[in-house]
C-alpha cells in the first residue's frame, strides 16, 4: 500500500497522534502526518497539532448537525489533505458510512485491550482496565484493527501482550500500557507501510 500521508481522528489528548507525528519527523515512519480531526473543540490533540503546523479541524454534531453532512464534511477534509491511511487515535465516535466507503479497508483504531473481549460501545479508557480487573485477566494488551460500522470490530491486524499484576489498578494498568500503546502504533503503521502487514483488497 502506497501511504504518503496519515490523517487522525482524536478526541481527547492525542499522545498516540503525538508518538506517530514524532515517528514521521525522525524518519522512523516514512510517511506524513496531514491533518487531524477532532469531535472535540476542547481537545488538547487540536492544540498539538497546530502547534506543530499540521491544520487541524473541529467537526461534531453542533457544527453539523445533520448527520450526513457531518459524514461527508470529515470525507471532504480528508480528501482535501490526500489522506491515504486515516488512523484513529483515541477517537470515541463511530465512524459514518460515507467515511467508511471514501476509505474502505484503509482506516485503524488503537484499542488498549486484547479484542475481541472487552470492545465495544462505552469499552474506552479506564472503562476498559476496570473491567478486565474486575473479571481477574491474566493478561491485556492492545490491538490495532481495521474499522467497520460497529465499534471495535473490524479485522485484527496485530496484538501486543502485556501481564496484569496481582497489585494493578485500572490507573496503574493504564499507566504501564501506554508506552505500549505508542510504540505499537509506530511499528504497526510501519509494517503496514512497509507491506509487511498487507491491508485487504480495496485499501
Amino acid at each position: 500500500m502506497d501511504v504518503r500521508n496519515l490523517g487522525f481522528l482524536a478526541s481527547h489528548r492525542g499522545s498516540n497522534f503525538q508518538s506517530v507525528v514524532d515517528a514521521c519527523r525522525s524518519g522512523e515512519l516514512a510517511a506524513s502526518p496531514a491533518v487531524v480531526i477532532s469531535n472535540n473543540g476542547r481537545a488538547f490533540v487540536l492544540e498539538r497539532a497546530r502547534q506543530q503546523g499540521i491544520p487541524a479541524f473541529f467537526l461534531n454534531g453542533k457544527t453539523h448537525p445533520d448527520p450526513a453532512v457531518l459524514d461527508q464534511a470529515i470525507v471532504d477534509t480528508l480528501n482535501e489533505h490526500e489522506i491515504d491511511l486515516v488512523v484513529l487515535a483515541g477517537f470515541l465516535k463511530k465512524i459514518g458510512p460515507r467515511t467508511l466507503g471514501a476509505f474502505r479497508n484503509r482506516i485503524v483504531n488503537i484499542h488498549p485491550a486484547l479484542l475481541p473481549r472487552y470492545g465495544g460501545r462505552g469499552m474506552f479508557g479506564e472503562n476498559v482496565h476496570k473491567a478486565v480487573i474486575a473479571n481477574g485477566e491474566s493478561e491485556t494488551g492492545v490491538t490495532i484493527h481495521l474499522v467497520d460500522g460497529e465499534y471495535d470490530h473490524g479485522p485484527v491486524l496485530a496484538q501486543r501482550r502485556m501481564a496484569v499484576n496481582a497489585d494493578d489498578t485500572a490507573e496503574s494498568l493504564a499507566q504501564r500500557l501506554i508506552d505500549i500503546e505508542h510504540s505499537f502504533l509506530v511499528e504497526t503503521l510501519g509494517d503496514i507501510i512497509s507491506g509487511t502487514i498487507p491491508l485487504p483488497n480495496g485499501a
